[in-house]
This record gives C-alpha cells, sequence and structure tokens, in this order.
C-alpha cells in the first residue's frame, strides 16, 4: 500500500472538471417526507483518512462523494453524487435525451430539476438505458411519463425483470449487506460502496422500451442527435450497450469501464459475468471509438479526457478482466480449487499502479472465485466436499471436536492476538452456529468482523463485515430496499408471472395435489395452462381445449391482481372454483429477513 500512487491528483482533477453547482442541502425525500437519499451524510470523508478505513478506499470515497452538475462536454452533462449511479444529460435539437434516470423516482426528479436550474426548462425527449441493471431505469418516471422514445439494448425487459423478480427477496436481503443501508455514516461504518456511496431507497418505476438496439454499429438520431451503437450483452449485464455521439466526440461506456474493479459476481447474488467477453468488447470499443471521442463518460463516476487516456483506461480495464480470466484458468487446469487460486493470484505491477483497477467494487478474490464457478460450478473435485453436513450441523461436529465452545473462543483469541483474523472469523462463525446464545462467540466474532472490515480496500467487503457485526449486536436489521414495484409486476411477461408463482410452490405440501387451470387472457387473446404435478406448476402456451379443471378469462392487470392478492372483479371461472383455492393454498412466501450471521 505505501507505494501506491497517492501523490497522483489526476482522479480528483478530472471528478472537479465541469463542475457547475451542487445540490444544496443534498437531501432528497419523498412527498410525505421520508428521507431517500443524503449525500450530507458523507461530508465526513473531506477529513483525513482515519485508522479505520483502508486509505484507498478512503481516497476512493472522496472521489465519490463528490456531488453536483458538471459539464462533460459541449451539450452533454452529468449530475453526480445524487444515487449510486450517474444521470447524463445530452442536449437535442428541441430539448435533452437523459440516459440512465437513477433508481429513485424522487432522485430522478431532482437531478433533472439541479440541470434545468441551470441549463434551462428543456422538455426531456427521449431516454437511454444504457442496460437492465435497477439504478439506470428506475428513477425514469422522476423524468418523463413517456410518450417519447426510450432506447434499450436488446433483451433489456427480459433481463431487468427476472433479475429483480425470481430471486428478489434474498436478493434485497444481500443487499443490505454489500451497500450498508443500517450502517451509521463514518469513520467507523459505512463510506461508501466504492461504485459510488449506496443505492437510494425511494419509488422505483420502469416504462418499456420504444426501441431496441440489436447490433453493433447500429445508428439512431434522438432529437436531432446522432448515435452509433455497440451492443454489449454478456459482460457486465445481460443486455448492455456502449455508444458514441459523433458530433459531440463523447463516448458513454455505460457500466463496462468505470474507476474500480467490477464485479464478476455481486456478493447479493447474480449470474456470473464473462470475463473473457467482457474484454473483448473493451478491444471492440477501442477499435470503433477510440479515435472518433475526446471524452469518455459512464454510468458511474467521472469522465476519462484525450484520446490516449481514454485508450490506456479502456486497455488496462481490459487487461484487467483478460487477466483475470486467463489465470484462473490457467491454474484450475493444474488441479487449483477457487480459494486457491484466489490466493494465488495478483495484479501485474502496472495495473497494481492504476487506481481504477482496485478492489473498490469487485475483487481479485471473489472475481476469481466467480470465474471458477462459472467454468466448472460449486464443487471442487474432492468427494470430501460432496456430501458436506449444512453449516449449522457441520459447526455444531466441529466444535464438539474442538473441545466445546468456550474452547473455540480460546483458540479464536489466540489467532486474534497473532492477528489472522481471517481463521479467527472462520472459528468463530462455527461456534456462533452451533449455538447462537454464546454470547462471547458473537461479541468476539462481531469484533473480528469489525477489524476486517475497517481493513479492507473493498467497500462491499467493508460493508459485509460491518453489517455482520451490527446484526451480531442488536439483531436482524430489516431491509428497506423494495424487492419489486408495480411497475416492474405490471412489465412481467405472462410466463414470467407464471415462473414466479411456480418457485412460490412449496413442493412437499403440493405432492399429492393435482389440478389444471387455463387462463385466457382476453386482452392479449393468449390461452395458459398451469398443471400442479408432483409438486411442480409446469406451464404451457396454447394447450389443447379439453383438460383444465378451471378456466378462468381476464385480463394481464387482473391476473396480476389476482395472483398479488389483491381483490379483482370481474374475472369469468368456468369450472371447479376450488382449483384456485387449492393452487393458493400450498403456495409458501418469501422470507424478506431471513439470518445471515446465525443459524
Amino acid at each position: 500500500m505505501a507505494d501506491l500512487p497517492f501523490h497522483d491528483r489526476g482522479d480528483f482533477a478530472d471528478a472537479d472538471r465541469g463542475f457547475i453547482a451542487k445540490l444544496s442541502p443534498a437531501v432528497i425525500k419523498t412527498a410525505d417526507g421520508r428521507v431517500v437519499w443524503d449525500n450530507d451524510s458523507y461530508d465526513f470523508l473531506q477529513g483525513e483518512c482515519p485508522d479505520t478505513a483502508h486509505p484507498s478506499l478512503w481516497r476512493q470515497s472522496q472521489l465519490c462523494a463528490r456531488q453536483g452538475l458538471y459539464e462533460v462536454t459541449d451539450g452533454v452533462y452529468q449530475v453526480r453524487g445524487l444515487d449510486l449511479s450517474n444521470m447524463t444529460l445530452v442536449e437535442g435539437e428541441c430539448g435533452v435525451i437523459v440516459i440512465d434516470p437513477l433508481i429513485s423516482i424522487e432522485c430522478a426528479a431532482a437531478a433533472l430539476k439541479l440541470y434545468r436550474a441551470h441549463r434551462g426548462d428543456r422538455p426531456v425527449t427521449g431516454v437511454v438505458y444504457t442496460h437492465s441493471h435497477a439504478d439506470h431505469f428506475g428513477g425514469v418516471r422522476g423524468v418523463t411519463a413517456g410518450g417519447v422514445p426510450i432506447v434499450a439494448p436488446a433483451g433489456f425487459m427480459e433481463h431487468a425483470i427476472a433479475q429483480n423478480v425470481y430471486a428478489g427477496p434474498a436478493m434485497t436481503r444481500r443487499a443490505v449487506y454489500m451497500y450498508g443501508p443500517a450502517l451509521p455514516r463514518s469513520t467507523e461504518g459505512q463510506i461508501g460502496s466504492g461504485l459510488g456511496m449506496t443505492v437510494s431507497t425511494g419509488t422505483m418505476s420502469l416504462i418499456p422500451p420504444t426501441l431496441d438496439i440489436t447490433r453493433t454499429g447500429q445508428e439512431e438520431t434522438l432529437d436531432g442527435v446522432p448515435i452509433v451503437f455497440q451492443v454489449t450483452p454478456g459482460g457486465e449485464a445481460p443486455a448492455e450497450m456502449s455508444f458514441l455521439f459523433p458530433d459531440r466526440r463523447a463516448l458513454c461506456l455505460a457500466e463496462n469501464a468505470t474507476h474500480n474493479q467490477h464485479n464478476l459476481l455481486d456478493l447479493r447474488g447474480a449470474q456470473v459475468r464473462d470475463a473473457r467477453r467482457w474484454a473483448r468488447y473493451l478491444t471492440e470499443t477501442i477499435a470503433l471509438f477510440a479515435d472518433l471521442a475526446d471524452v469518455a463518460f459512464a454510468a458511474h463516476h467521472w469522465p476519462t479526457w484525450g484520446r490516449d487516456n481514454i485508450v490506456r483506461f479502456l486497455g488496462q480495464q481490459r487487461d484487467m478482466y483478460a487477466y483475470l480470466h486467463d489465470q484462473t484458468l490457467r491454474l484450475l487446469n493444474k488441479g487449483l480449487t477457487g480459494p486457491e487460486i484466489a490466493d494465488a493470484v495478483h495484479m501485474p505491477p502496472e495495473l497494481e499502479q492504476a487506481w481504477h483497477t482496485h478492489d473498490y467494487f469487485g475483487s481479485v478474490s471473489h472475481n476469481v472465485k466467480a470465474i471458477y464457478q462459472r467454468y466448472l460450478g460449486w464443487f471442487d473435485g474432492n468427494p470430501g466436499h460432496l456430501w458436506e453436513h449444512p453449516p449449522r450441523e457441520s459447526a455444531i461436529r466441529y466444535v464438539e471436536c474442538l473441545g466445546g465452545g468456550s474452547a473455540v473462543v480460546a483458540f479464536a483469541r489466540r489467532y486474534i492476538a497473532e492477528n489472522d483474523l481471517r481463521f479467527a472469523a472462520q472459528l468463530l462463525n462455527h461456534a456462533v452456529f452451533a449455538d447462537e446464545g454464546n454470547k462471547e462467540a458473537r461479541d468476539l466474532l462481531a469484533e473480528v468482523y469489525t477489524r476486517l472490515g475497517h481493513g479492507a480496500e473493498n467497500a462491499v467487503w467493508r460493508n459485509f463485515y460491518l453489517m455482520g457485526a451490527l446484526e451480531l449486536a442488536d439483531g436482524i436489521v430489516p431491509a428497506t430496499l423494495e424487492a419489486g414495484t408495480r411497475d416492474l409486476d405490471t412489465a412481467l411477461t405472462v410466463e414470467q408471472i407464471f415462473d414466479s408463482l411456480a418457485i412460490r410452490v412449496d413442493g412437499p405440501r403440493a405432492w399429492h395435489e393435482r389440478l389444471a387451470i387455463d387462463w385466457q387472457l382476453t386482452d392479449l387473446g393468449e390461452r395458459h395452462r398451469t398443471t400442479l404435478s408432483n409438486g411442480a406448476l409446469i406451464q404451457q402456451a396454447d394447450p389443447p381445449d379439453e383438460g383444465a379443471d378451471l378456466t378462468l378469462r381476464l385480463t394481464k392487470a387482473q391476473l396480476v391482481g389476482l395472483l398479488s392478492g389483491r381483490g379483482v372483479e370481474g374475472v369469468e371461472r368456468e369450472g371447479d372454483t376450488t382449483a384456485l383455492q387449492r393452487l393458493v393454498a400450498v403456495l409458501d412466501r418469501p422470507v424478506p429477513d431471513f439470518a445471515v450471521v446465525t443459524a
């Protein structure tokens, strides 16, 4: 760490370049007064780095905490620091095009208001979603009610919905650990997330795209502004695109290249991203656009100016993902497992000296394990790991072998004294899982997690450790993030609606239930059948005319309302009306606040 170039203040100059005005106070509320964003709570970051933070992470958080309206280049502006992501605004002939309208309606509206206060009351004449993650579309109703072109990469709706619905409750619970919204904003607590400060907690929305970008090289014009697109599916997101504004010589990198090492697998959960494909997209970006751009900006962090700087930045980002991919494959083919490779791989010296490759959001450690998972899955080939007991049962036996809870705590204290906090955490985790009432073990594990958090360069690791310590001390902290919204529910395809129903079926409770329901969607002209058989809910489009226990004639909106438990009128029923009641009777509900650091 002592060799890192702390003397290099180039990122600070770039982060401040083009500054126009701040939002003051930088506090955003709902209509009823609930605070959904408070950037002023990070003012303490203006001070010197304390002993409770990694200096490199402190530096990154100081950069990410900058907020306000910035000019990127002529006719291109960004609002930064009013949510996890940036909102970019491109001025056209009649109004302004909004790129990535943040997570929350309230934050997006505040960002647009700040822009208009300094650039005039221009109407929103188009919206661009760079990719299918919620921090890049959720605030759209804060900038428009629709009726304007909304551009997105092909596959956007499928992936935006699937990620936020299928595993939404579990991902939302783990996001509480990832972003640490329950932690105090302080030198001892939450100091950011590396990609930005945190996530806003306002109202999420979604307006479906009106124009899909399907191929690299596709050209479109919005409000008189020409745009050239590069599609990058399966890199940072399943549906994503970078694009050039040739008249402005401005390149939008979406989230394909930001000022940190990104996640190949979010610690809150996601599908593993393809590091090999990601690297190749960045090579293509350089070839397509480097000679045509004077500035490159992204959906997070600050821009990069100058052709040579852009090429260096993109080249190092590309080399980072390619290196992680290739070295992981090299070592797994020599028989090393994911954890072994994670400890063996280190960044090349040039990349280590580049601030934007550091482990602020993703990390070498968990990205290597993600690559291993992508190719070989959870099993490392050791038969001793093939049929292990689940964590609590394993913990009980480990603690018994070590001589009981008191003995485990004693061992842990010895490892703490030797500054082996990693193994102390492993030992104490067993002690707590074996006996949640072991207060000495809980308190000591909370202390270890706190020390690990304060020493982490990775903001997400810090938040996970400190959230673990908080919950050991105070119990489970309820999630403040919403797993879904009415817009997301409405945007589900019929297939996705029945998928989301199928994953709620309590299999054992439904083992002996047999029923079939036909759903006739009168507004769509579609007919679907769901069949409950052997605890599985099977769906079929355009089924045979006979064989259903119950037929329901209804609209898609009525279907969503019916399955959401809302009162719905006007649904026509024919057949055994108890079939729907029997189906509902075997549905389970997600547990939004399940235990993480205790059994």
